[in-house]
């Protein structure tokens, strides 16, 4: 299983993204590979809010349709961030006060912990550094 941050929802849908071109051959890939992919329902809170700030709320819309189809085949799950999730992330975050961590990326290092998820289609550069490779 692979966990699908932000960026890499982003940079799949918005062409003008610096990744764009990466992430379209990565996404073939794992298309290719039939990856099962894991997100949160935080980043999919952030990524429709990015989507519909910086770009347009048509695009935002899509996204939320991509994920629909994505959950109905089977392809992607959806972890949802609970009471105990919420609070190993809370931990976390106070721990990395110099990393400039969001506490959105706080929750998606416990989720790929949590189910054992060595590998990350990102561009964020934290992931490496709480031991989980990017897709590349």
């Amino acid at each position: 299983m692979i966990f699908v941050d932000t960026g890499a929802w982003i940079a799949i849908l918005n062409r003008r993204d610096q990744h764009y071109q990466e992430a379209a051959t990565i996404y073939n890939d794992l298309q290719q590979e039939q990856a099962r992919l894991l997100t949160t329902d935080y980043v999919i809170d952030e990524t429709i809010t990015r989507l519909r700030y910086d770009t347009n709320h048509s695009l935002a819309v899509m996204f939320l349709d991509r994920i629909e189809f994505l959950v109905e085949t089977g392809v992607l799950t959806i972890a949802q961030i609970d009471r105990d999730l919420f609070e190993t992330a809370k931990a976390l975050f106070r721990q990395y006060d110099s990393a400039r961590l969001s506490f959105t990326d706080c929750t998606s290092f416990v989720v790929c912990e949590e189910n054992s998820i060595a590998e990350a289609f990102a561009f964020d550069r934290h992931f490496p550094v709480m031991g989980i490779n990017l897709r590349r």
